[in-house]
This record gives C-alpha cells, structure tokens and sequence, in this order.
C-alpha cells in the first residue's frame, strides 16, 4: 500500500555528517509511524530512529541517540535522518519502512508492512 524510496547515502570520514531522505507514495496517512534501520555487515538488523506522523513522538535506538535526529514533512510525505558525529560503526545499509500505528511507536522490524530498497552508508577512519 506504500511504497517507500530512500535517497541521500554516500562516503563519509569518520566525524561528519549526510542527511537521508525517504520518499513516500500510496496511502501513507497521520495514522503511521515511518522508521530507519540498518543493516550492516557482520551485526544485526537494527532499528535506528522511528517518528509517528501525525504526532511527531519520536524514539531513538541508544547507539544513535544524540547523534541523529529524525524528522517529517507530512505535506511532502517525506522522513528524513540527520545523521552527525558518524563513526565507522554506523556503516550499514539503511533502509526506510512504514507501519500502521496500532500501538506507540516502535522499533520492531515486525510491525512495519512496507520497506524501501535501501541506500548505502559508508564510514572510514
């Protein structure tokens, strides 16, 4: 029902900072919640920040809290990850996925129904 585009990955030093962007279309409403995890290589799948849209709660795995901020443009059906003080261990995969908001926000892979492709996030020393 949603189809979901991620945009804004890349190479970055260690230090510094991109800001990703999911792109949204089909029925997305102010009843969903829209999340980024990750997936990088040798860890687990991780969810990293997750909003509610009409509200704006958000909730932030510990690794990342302080560090990256997510936000939405309801209007344009847009999500994005601000993502500063990038460490190497942020390297990853980063995919954007939506979830009828049934219950609070979470970050369980479970509960979201639609995901991106994925962008590419690299990291070095």
């Amino acid at each position: 029902q949603v189809q979901l585009v991620e945009s804004g990955g890349g190479s970055v030093q260690a230090g510094g900072s991109l800001r990703l962007s999911c792109g949204a279309s089909g029925y997305i409403s102010s009843w969903y919640y829209v999340g980024w995890f990750r997936h990088g290589p040798g860890k687990e799948r991780e969810g990293v920040a997750a909003i509610y849209l009409g509200s704006g709660d958000t909730l932030y795995a510990d690794s990342v809290k302080g560090r990256f901020t997510i936000s939405r443009d309801y209007a344009k059906k847009m999500v994005y990850l601000q993502m500063d003080s990038l460490k190497p261990e942020d390297t990853a995969m980063y995919y954007c996925a939506a979830a009828r908001s049934f219950g609070p926000v979470s970050l369980s892979p479970g509960v979201y129904s639609d995901w991106g492709q994925g962008t590419q996030v690299t990291v070095s020393s």
